[in-house]
């Protein structure tokens, strides 16, 4: 036993009492319940901060958060957003075994060929989360329920129907041909490019259109994912290769390809009402399919009952949940402008859909495509203390097709007119306000008259008039059209809110880059959807902007405490800070996981999954190893 001499001894007995008299000191320092919440800010070596936050607790609650604490739903909706990033981050696979392991578990299958080299592609741009393929995985799973040699003759051939598909072809590591192309088609090739010596041959059928185009009937789907599931097996010696010299594929050699066909099954739906379609594809027990639930009932699955905040950004976005209620609200369905739909499951990539269209998603073009108006430039983009409480939008009335009896109902315009002043003068809408008698605790208020307040705080307008059938001579006395502004001079203002044009908005990257914070409404879903946490990386809004008001308010403030009040007007304190930490948060992760390498990424292993599942041997192909020979690459790479 090691011993210490008397000398040593009495030195370590002073150095231990003036240890625990600093320490009672600190402790008697230290009042009622805040000694807890003291002791865990001392600065202790070693100990790692919290995210972005060294106040924040451990339920992801902010200790600087007003006193009493606030009980209002953001502040728990943020709280419970932080929870689930940090879930997020600790389940990241850090090796390539550890990724293989894990999708292996998820899956039930090998991974496809190739992905030992997507796995370093990725690795060498720094991709954030290596297991974060989510969208990929659910797009191509009920392929595994159609034939190979099927899947590849419509790839093959949906360009000719005219229908608004290009096509895409690759041979021996080249795109050899592209049909019936058009902006999209080229600028996605521009990217394929950046891979493409590690694809096999393969023909990819593109939406030319700005609108999805698959809806699979309920009862089919569950069918496909059926046998998706049975199909699952690891053999313990897979084929590490794509099966060459298979049939089916687009004979780009000659003029006229006299190969078999399949009918896609292409039918127009222009302006019919959407949600007929829609529904066919939930479940039978949902809300779309009149299962009998109240408004009341729905709304409690997606919504909080004070205020009308999203709990739930993915349920608000699911037609088979919000789409009764906003069938006439969204112009996409009712008056959509080019949808030409499929009941049939056909492999059509697309750059958006709602959640009951089964197109293969890929990062839109207008991503990658360097263009001004959907660019992040800072040039205007002030710190946020620098910036005005102002939130700001700017568009055309684009969204479906207008007709003199059916504007006021399109999405874009209801978001114009709740904004204005003057039309919003003398009416009333639901906020939240502070309860007089318990500071921190709220009730609805549905007496709030937003016009002076929409005065001040927004900036909201339509650029210009299109869309319009006959004409836009029917708008000529309805709008005081604004200045167009840049998307950069947006960002002198705290707050940009991003809603649905004919399809998906390509601004919001460019929103959640810049130091503003991004508001959303939408009902498409994209590929980053599954990166992105509502309430930590951006706020959702409700697609009927019913709770549009309760967030501004929320954020910027309105009114007088109840002891300077002189009447019984709605009274919210300033969460200016709050406002700006979800803003930075957004921005960091936007620059972490939406990066144009991240778009490489993405579509590089979306192409994989895509290549295997048209492979005549899918169920003998893959990688079979446990990942052990990529141990020397990464133990050459900085910890990532």
């Amino acid at each position: 036993m090691f011993v210490f001499d008397r000398g040593k001894r009495r030195i370590v007995l002073v150095f231990i009492a003036v240890g625990f008299l600093l320490l009672l000191a600190n402790l008697l320092s230290l009042k009622g319940p805040s000694i807890r919440s003291t002791i865990d800010k001392v600065s202790i070596p070693g100990r790692p901060k919290t995210p972005y936050d060294t106040d924040t607790k451990e339920d992801g609650t902010d200790e600087k958060s007003h006193d009493p604490v606030d009980a209002h739903p953001i502040a728990k909706l943020m709280a419970a957003a932080d929870l689930r990033w940090r879930e997020y981050e600790g389940r990241r696979s850090l090796t390539f075994k550890e990724t293989v392991s894990k999708y292996r578990r998820r899956y039930g299958r090998h991974p496809p060929p190739g992905f030992k080299e997507w796995y370093k592609y990725a690795r060498d741009r720094n991709v954030y989360n290596i297991d974060d393929f989510e969208q990929v995985m659910d797009d191509i799973r009920p392929f595994w329920g159609v034939e190979p040699n099927v899947i590849r003759t419509l790839a093959a051939h949906m360009w000719q129907e005219g229908d608004g598909i290009a096509g895409i072809h690759i041979r021996n590591h080249k795109v050899v041909k592209e049909n019936n192309g058009s902006w999209r088609s080229e600028t996605l090739i521009t990217l394929i490019n950046k891979f493409i010596k590690y694809l096999p041959d393969m023909d990819i059928a593109m939406n030319r259109l700005d609108q999805p185009r698959i809806v699979v009937p309920w009862e089919d789907m569950q069918q496909l994912l059926a046998k998706e599931i049975s199909t699952r097996r690891m053999l313990p010696e897979a084929n590490a290769e794509f099966t060459p010299d298979m049939q089916g594929f687009l004979d780009t050699a000659t003029e006229k390809d006299e190969s078999p066909k399949e009918d896609p099954g292409w039918y127009p739906a222009h302006g019919k009402q959407y949600m007929e379609i829609a529904k066919t594809a939930c479940p039978p027990e949902s809300h779309a399919q009149e299962n009998g639930a109240s408004l009341v009932e729905t709304e409690a699955r997606y919504k909080d009952r004070y205020g009308g905040m999203i709990t739930n950004f993915n349920l608000s976005t699911d037609l088979c949940t919000v789409g009764p209620e906003i069938e006439d609200k969204h112009g996409f369905l009712f008056s959509a402008s080019s949808v030409v739909v499929t009941k049939r499951l056909v492999p059509v990539f697309g750059e958006c859909k709602v959640n009951v269209n089964s197109d293969i998603l890929f990062p839109a073009n207008m991503y990658w495509k360097h263009d001004e108006r959907y660019d992040y430039d800072g040039k205007h983009d002030v710190d946020w203390d620098d910036k005005q409480d102002v939130m700001v939008w700017r568009g055309v009335t684009s969204g479906g097709v207008q007709v003199d009896d059916n504007w006021q109902r399109m999405h874009r315009q209801r978001l114009v007119m709740l904004m204005n002043g003057t039309e919003m003068n003398n009416k009333e809408v639901r906020i939240l306000t502070e309860l007089p008698e318990a500071k921190g605790e709220y009730e609805n208020f549905r007496q709030f008259v937003p016009s002076e307040f929409a005065e001040k705080h927004t900036d909201v307008g339509f650029t210009e008039a299109w869309g319009c059938v006959p004409d836009c001579s029917f708008y000529d006395n309805v709008w005081t059209f604004k200045p167009q502004i840049t998307l950069s001079e947006q960002f002198k203002d705290k707050y940009v809110v991003d809603v649905d044009g004919h399809s998906f908005s390509g601004r919001w990257r460019a929103f959640l880059e810049s130091k503003s914070l991004g508001i959303k409404a939408t009902i498409f879903r994209e590929w980053h959807d599954s990166r992105l946490f509502a309430w930590r990386h951006f706020v959702p809004m409700d697609n009927r902007f019913d709770d549009i008001y309760t967030l501004l308010t929320y954020f910027i403030g309105i009114g007088e405490p109840s002891d300077r009040r002189e009447s019984v007007d709605a009274y919210v304190a300033r969460h200016d800070a709050e406002a700006k930490r979800i803003a930075l948060q957004g921005r960091e992760w936007a620059n972490k996981v939406m990066r144009r390498a991240d778009i490489e990424i993405y579509m590089f292993r979306l192409l994989l999954e895509y290549a295997r599942i048209i492979d005549d041997n899918r169920d003998r192909i893959g990688y079979s190893g446990d990942g052990s020979e990529l141990d020397k690459y990464e133990s050459s790479r900085e910890s990532f």
